[in-house]
This record gives structure tokens, C-alpha cells and sequence, in this order.
């Protein structure tokens, strides 16, 4: 399905907007987190609120943002001026450590797009450093932001800003980064202006209904050409922390025609534990799998999800109620749907699946107070893993997949920045799954804490392994192992542990299923 110069032009000048506010995201930023591991996703929306353009950063992010303007827009509306900041589930976001600023931009009196950036904060408060916890209820994982106006017609909220960044850990690091968010959107409130100046308004509003016009296209085309039918599949969680084990996600995914409906309402009940995930997350998932089967050059934006319809069940794993937890739904829940998708699909689309990726992003969070210099510091990091073995291609080793697009921290930049030392950092040798497209490698990262710490873990697949697909085997589990002079201690997936100084924590990543039956 070929698109006009004239659209390919301007799909790049509206993704070039999200791209340069999240340059000046990432160059303003305070946290190694945001610096470094480029935990961030800038988009630009139309005025009635749907995903015009994005740049390519985080999926989880990006594909939540839909439901997330259409939760808050209707009763929150934002004049000239104004912003909204969020980080409440259960008004669109998606975890507590994301924290998403909104902003109008407008033509004269004329309401024109909307501009966004979402950027997980290494500390929003909570029950442990990192608000990554391994919690029962949403008010131990952080402070809770319903929407609420940062700025009001020009004006910071002063008071406010300052008495929310009281609540959490090292709040100079935190009113620095949502600065940078801040900054992003004065970037992209520029760069629309000089669009709208040299192009007029009402050109780029017809060329924006026409971009998502085509990308619906696009998505229909590529879903006729699914056979018809039933798929279904289910995977596991490992648990939710609190000794609930096999969590099962269940999909029935229904093509018909041009459309696709994705059923997940005989999903488990919402757990104890924070692996539930809210509606807009499991959108996210959804819509990463099938973008990820359209050619590279499509526009991607909310026309791209009108063909795709996801159900979930409230009360469930996929649709819980406050005030359940949901941070490892975010970043753990979500890995496992696309799993799921991708196993539904297989049958289908045989030669173009892949096999499971590592399946988790094995979150690490610590914190402390330094005793020789007593500075605060929070730190927060997804490790990679393998990636699954494809379709004529082994997988990759040592790489984030799917649901994440971040970096690792360098070694360099965590020994600088905080009392610890990373003694090893290599490829888990054996780690993916056999085949004849191999899974990639897991990886092998150990840190060694200077200080005392409070550590929590948010890992999966340490159980239920990343399977292999077409005759390919299972990848190698997970593990997480405290190493001190008693000896080697296996840790659970799902863990909140105070360290002492001197402690070592070996965090070993599963690798990639394998493809195809080795001949």
C-alpha cells in the first residue's frame, strides 16, 4: 500500500516534533534513568485527542497514551497555557513512576493538537527506594497524582509542585526531571508554531485526518490478510510476590475481515501483588504486536488500533480495581501479553512469528542514604536479555525487547554515580533456547553495594521459561542470587530485601526461545 510523498513529508515533520522534545528530555534530564537509560516517550495528539505522532521510544508508554487523553480530556480541559500532570493508573497512566505532562497547543483561539510526554521518575515515593516495591495496595508503590493542573493559564503552580516532590526521595532530582519534561513541551509548542506559520493550520489539519485515514488502511490490509478465525492461547506469570503462582493470561483473539477482536476476559482474577494491568497497558501490548507486523516505513498513530478492539473483565488480572497495585503490570504483565498475542498469532502466521523474548525487563530498583557524604540517591533499571529466535534468523543477545526500548546504564556512569561497584557484565552463556534460529543470550549483571541498601525486585519468567516455537526449545529461566560470605542465596522473583554494605546481587537474565527444529 504505497503512501504520497506529500503524507511520507509530513508523517516526518509531525514524528520530527516528538523526536526533539525528547532530545531535549533526554539533554535536560537529571537522572541517570532518564539520561542515560532514556526512559521517556514524547508523542503529538490531534485536538480531538487521538496519537498523531510519535517518536520511537518506549511501546508500553506510547500505545497507552490513547486512553489516557480519553480519560482525562473530557473533564479536565486545558486552555492556553495550561498543563496537566498525572501518574494515576486508574486515570490512564500506566504506573506510579511514570509521570505524564499534557499541554494544548493553539492557533490564535483554535484549539490545534495536543503535545505529551510521559518519563518514568526513579523515585515518586512509596514503601521502598525506587517505587518499585512489591506491594498489596497502589498508595505503598507512591504518591498517587490524580490529574491536576502544574500550570494554570501561564502560571506555575508553585505550591503544588513543590509539595508534591516533597513526598518523595531526593526531591531536587525530582523537580529537576519534571523540568526537563516541562522543557520538552516549550520545544514542541515551538517547532508546531513554525509548522503552523509556514503551512497554515488547516493544511496540517487535513493532512493529519489523512495520516490516520491511511494508517487505518494500512492496519485493515495487513489484518484481511490474517486467515479468519479463532486463535487462542495462554501463558503464565510466575506470581504475584505473595505466594499466588501460575497467573494465567488467556487470549481469544477473533479476525474477521479487516478487523481483529482481542478477548482476555477469561484472564485470572486481579492478584495480591502489583503485577495487574490496567486497561491502557494492555492496549499498549495489543497494539506493539500488531504495529510490529507492518513495514517500517508505516505512519504509526491511533489510526493504526481503530481495526483492533481489546476486551478485558473488571475485577481481573487485566482490569483491576483500586486500589490494586500495578507496577510490575507495567513493565512485567505487559512483556507477558505480548508473549501471549504473539503465541495466538503463530498458527496463523507460522513464517513470521517469532519465538518468546526474554519476557520480563527484571526491574531493580535501590536506594539509600550514603554514610561518607549523606546524599540521598534512588536508581532504577530494566537489564536485557535474549530475544527470541525468528523466522530465518537467530536471536539477539543482550538486548531489551518488545515492551521496553531503553538502554542499559553504563557501568561507567552507575560506579560514578552512586556507592557501588558493578564487578561483572557479561553474556549468560547457554541462556537461549535451541533451535535451528537459536534464542539469543541472557545477560550476567552483578553489583556489589559500598553502602547499605534497600533493594527491590520485579522479575518474571524465573518459573515459567520463554518458550520456543516451530520445534524450537524453551529458553533458560531467570535467576536472581545474593552472594555474601555465608554463600550463594537464590532469591525470589519478587522481593523487597535490605542489604548490607559489602553485599553482592547477581541478577542473571533468561535468554531467547529457539525457532524451528534443528535439521
Amino acid at each position: 500500500m504505497s503512501i504520497s510523498l506529500e503524507l511520507t513529508i509530513f508523517n516526518k515533520l509531525f514524528a520530527a516534533v516528538a523526536e526533539e522534545m525528547g532530545i531535549v528530555l533526554r539533554k535536560s534530564a537529571f537522572s541517570p534513568n532518564i539520561k542515560e537509560r532514556r526512559d521517556y516517550s514524547c508523542a503529538l495528539c490531534t485536538a480531538q485527542g487521538e496519537l498523531l505522532a510519535q517518536a520511537a521510544h518506549i511501546p508500553v508508554h506510547l500505545g497507552a497514551l490513547p486512553r489516557t487523553l480519553a480519560r482525562v480530556l473530557p473533564e479536565f480541559p486545558l486552555g492556553p497555557g495550561d498543563v496537566l500532570l498525572l501518574n494515576d493508573p486508574y486515570w490512564g497512566g500506566t504506573h506510579l513512576p511514570d509521570l505524564t505532562v499534557l499541554a494544548p497547543v493553539y492557533a490564535g483561539q483554535r484549539l490545534a493538537f495536543y503535545l505529551v510526554n510521559r518519563a518514568h521518575h526513579a523515585d515518586v515515593g512509596g514503601s521502598t527506594p525506587g517505587s518499585m516495591p512489591l506491594a498489596r495496595n497502589l498508595e505503598e508503590e507512591g504518591v498517587i497524582i490524580s490529574p491536576s493542573y502544574l500550570f494554570k493559564a501561564g502560571r506555575l503552580q508553585e505550591d503544588f509542585l513543590e509539595s508534591l516532590v516533597a513526598r518523595m526521595r531526593v526531591p531536587t532530582e525530582r523537580r529537576g526531571d519534571l523540568r526537563a519534561q516541562l522543557a520538552a513541551l516549550n520545544r514542541g509548542q515551538e517547532r508546531l508554531a513554525g509548522l503552523i506559520a509556514r503551512y497554515g493550520l488547516e493544511k496540517l489539519l487535513d493532512l493529519s485526518e489523512a495520516l490516520l485515514a491511511y494508517s487505518e488502511r494500512a492496519m485493515r490490509e495487513l489484518i484481511a490478510a490474517i486467515p479468519d478465525g479463532s486463535y487462542a492461547f495462554e501463558d503464565y506469570l510466575d506470581d504475584d510476590g505473595y505466594g499466588h503462582r501460575d497467573l494465567a493470561i488467556r487470549l481469544n483473539l477473533t479476525v474477521s475481515g479487516d478487523a481483529a477482536v482481542l478477548d482476555f476476559r477469561a484472564s485470572t482474577d486481579q492478584a495480591t501483588g502489583g503485577v495487574n494491568a490496567v486497561p491502557p497497558v494492555v492496549d499498549a501490548a495489543c497494539y506493539y504486536v500488531f504495529l510490529t507486523l507492518l513495514a517500517e516505513d508505516y505512519p504509526i498513530n491511533q489510526g493504526c488500533f481503530r481495526p483492533l478492539s481489546v476486551l478485558t473483565r473488571p475485577g481481573s488480572l487485566l482490569d483491576p480495581v483500586y486500589p490494586a497495585p500495578v507496577a510490575a503490570g507495567n513493565v512485567e504483565t505487559s512483556q507477558r501479553l505480548v508473549d501471549v498475542v504473539l503465541g495466538a498469532l503463530a498458527p496463523a502466521l507460522p513464517e513470521v512469528i517469532p519465538a518468546a523474548s526474554q519476557g520480563t525487563m527484571n526491574n531493580l530498583a535501590f536506594g539509600s542514604q550514603d554514610p561518607a557524604t549523606g546524599r540521598e540517591f534512588t536508581y532504577y533499571e530494566t537489564i536485557a536479555g535474549g530475544m527470541g529466535g525468528r523466522p530465518g534468523r537467530a536471536g539477539l543477545d543482550g538486548v531489551h525487547t518488545h515492551m521496553t526500548n531503553t538502554r542499559n546504564t553504563p557501568i561507567e556512569v552507575l560506579e560514578r554515580e552512586y556507592p557501588l561497584v558493578v564487578e561483572r557484565y557479561a553474556f549468560r552463556e547457554n541462556s537461549g533456547g535451541a533451535g535451528r534460529f537459536p534464542g539469543g543470550r541472557g545477560l550476567v549483571r552483578d553489583f556489589r553495594f559500598l553502602v547499605p541498601v534497600t533493594v527491590s525486585l520485579l522479575t518474571e519468567r524465573r518459573s515459567h521459561a520463554p518458550y520456543g516455537l516451530q520445534g524450537g526449545g524453551p529458553a533458560a529461566p531467570g535467576e536472581n542470587v545474593l552472594i555474601s560470605a555465608q554463600g550463594e542465596e537464590r532469591l525470589p522473583g519478587k522481593i523487597n530485601l535490605p542489604l548490607p554494605a559489602g553485599s553482592r546481587l547477581s541478577i542473571h537474565t533468561p535468554g531467547g526461545g529457539g525457532w524451528g527444529e534443528i535439521t
